[in-house]
C-alpha cells in the first residue's frame, strides 16, 4: 500500500515532519525526528521550547534556522488556537508558520483523506516524465491537471504512488525503465527505446 515514508503516531508530528522535509529527505527527516519527538511528542510540549532548542535538534536538516522558528510559532498556535488540534481547513492550515500550499495538502490528503495533490519533485518529475500531465511546467499546473483525472477517490493515494515511484523507480537520473510496470505506457520509455 502507497502511504508517507515519515514517521509519526499522531497529526501533530506528521505537520512537524512535512514542515521538516521541504527540501530534505524522508530518511533524513525520519533520523531527526526519532529525538525531536522523544522531547517534544505533541503540540504543548513543543510549544514550551524555543526556537534555539528546537535548532539543536534539528540543526542536520536544511534551512534549520527557519524551519526551528516555524516549529516553535506553529507549535504555540496549535497549541493556543487549535487547542493541540491541527486543523483540516486548507486556509487554517495555510495560516500556519511553514505550511505552504504542498504542506497543507500533504496534512489534508494523509491525516483527513481529502482528495488534494501535493506536488514535490518526484510527482512533477513522474508526472511529466510519463505523460501524466501536458506541457505542465509549475507545480499549480501539475496539480490541476492530474485532479482532473484521477478519481476523486484515489487522490490522496494516487501522491504517494506517484512519489514511490519517482523515489525507486523513476529516478531522476537513471530511471529504472526496465523493472518499470508501466513502461508500456510512459512516453519517455516510448521516445528513448530505440
Amino acid at each position: 500500500m502507497a502511504e508517507t515514508e515519515l514517521m509519526f503516531e499522531n497529526p501533530f508530528q506528521l505537520l512537524v515532519a512535512v514542515i521538516l522535509s521541504a527540501q530534505c529527505t524522508d530518511k533524513r527527516v525520519n533520523q531527526i525526528t526519532r529525538e525531536l519527538f522523544r522531547n517534544y511528542p505533541d503540540a504543548k510540549s513543543m510549544s514550551l521550547a524555543s526556537a534555539e532548542e528546537i535548532f539543536e535538534i534539528i540543526k542536520s536538516c536544511s534551512y534549520p534556522n527557519n524551519k526551528a522558528k516555524y516549529l516553535a510559532e506553529t507549535s504555540r498556535l496549535i497549541y493556543e488556537k487549535y487547542n493541540g488540534f491541527v486543523p483540516n481547513d486548507y486556509d487554517e492550515l495555510r495560516k500556519l508558520p511553514g505550511v505552504g500550499r504542498k504542506t497543507a495538502h500533504v496534512i489534508q490528503a494523509v491525516l483527513f483523506n481529502e482528495p488534494k495533490m501535493p506536488v514535490d519533485t518526484h510527482v512533477f518529475r513522474v508526472a511529466n516524465r510519463i505523460g501524466l500531465t501536458t506541457n505542465a511546467k509549475t507545480p499549480l499546473q501539475v496539480e490541476k491537471q492530474l485532479v482532473k483525472f484521477i478519481p476523486k477517490q484515489d487522490i490522496p493515494k494516487a501522491h504517494h504512488w506517484l512519489i514511490l515511484h519517482g523515489r525507486y523507480i523513476c529516478t531522476a537520473r537513471n530511471p529504472k525503465c526496465l523493472n518499470c510496470g508501466i513502461s508500456q505506457f510512459c512516453e519517455f520509455y516510448q521516445q528513448n527505446d530505440k
